[in-house]
C-alpha cells in the first residue's frame, strides 16, 4: 500500500498531476482544490497522500495534499453507489470543509447537485456518513518542504482549454462541455479554471 508519493511535480492539469519520484512518473488523479494548491508548485518537490484503487482492469492513484482530505475521500468510498470518480466529483464541486458541512447538516439538496449523485444517493451519503464525517480532521498539512508561495491570482493558463479538458477527463462528453464552458466564460469572463469547472459540474 502506498501512503504518499513525494517527488518533483512535472505535469499538472485540473484532473491529474504527474510526480517524478526516483525516476518513475506517477500519474495521480486529483480534485480541483488539489489542482489549485499545486499550481504554484510546478517543477518543485511536493508530497501527495495517496489512495490506491485496484481492479482487474485498472490501477488508479488519487492524491490529496492532506491526510484529512484523503480520509474524507476514503469515507465517501464506503457508501454504496459511490465510486472513485463520483467521490472526486464531490470533492471538486465543494471544498473538503464544505463537503463535510453539507453532509453533517444533512443538506441532501445541495449534495444532489453533484453530477451522478441524484437525490437518493445523496440521501444515502448523508445517512451513512452524517455521524462519521465530523470526526475527520481537516487541519492544514504541508504538501512540500519548500515554502508555499502566497498567491491571489491563479497562474495564467488557457482557461477554456483546461476547463474543457478537465471535464472530458472526468467523463463528460466534449460537445456539452464546450457549450457549458463557453456560457460560463461569456457570463463571467474573469472566472478561474477552478471556478469554471465547479460551475460546469452543476450545469452538466
Amino acid at each position: 500500500m502506498i501512503d504518499y508519493i513525494r517527488g518533483s511535480l512535472t505535469e499538472l492539469n485540473p484532473a491529474m498531476a504527474v510526480i517524478d519520484a526516483a525516476g518513475v512518473g506517477y500519474a495521480v488523479n486529483i480534485a480541483l482544490p488539489t489542482y489549485s494548491f499545486l499550481q504554484p508548485l510546478e517543477n518543485k518537490e511536493v508530497r501527495l497522500f495517496v489512495t490506491e484503487i485496484i481492479r482487474e482492469d485498472t490501477h488508479d492513484l488519487f492524491g490529496f495534499p492532506t491526510k484529512g482530505e484523503r480520509a474524507l475521500f476514503d469515507l465517501l468510498l464506503t457508501v454504496s453507489g459511490i465510486g472513485a470518480n463520483t467521490a472526486r466529483m464531490i470533492m471538486s464541486a465543494f471544498s473538503a470543509g464544505e463537503a463535510r458541512q453539507i453532509i453533517a447538516t444533512g443538506n441532501a439538496r445541495q449534495l444532489s447537485q453533484v453530477k451522478g449523485l441524484g437525490p437518493k444517493t445523496a440521501q444515502r451519503v448523508i445517512v451513512d456518513l452524517k455521524d462519521k464525517v465530523l470526526k475527520i480532521d481537516l487541519g492544514q498539512e504541508n504538501v512540500s518542504d519548500v515554502v508555499t508561495p502566497e498567491y491571489s491570482e491563479p497562474v495564467a493558463t488557457p482557461i477554456r482549454g483546461e476547463a474543457v479538458s478537465a471535464l472530458t477527463m472526468l467523463g463528460f462528453a466534449l460537445a456539452p462541455s464546450n457549450k457549458v464552458v463557453d456560457k460560463i466564460l461569456q457570463d463571467t469572463p474573469s472566472a478561474t479554471v477552478e471556478q469554471v469547472i465547479r460551475l460546469a459540474l452543476k450545469m452538466l
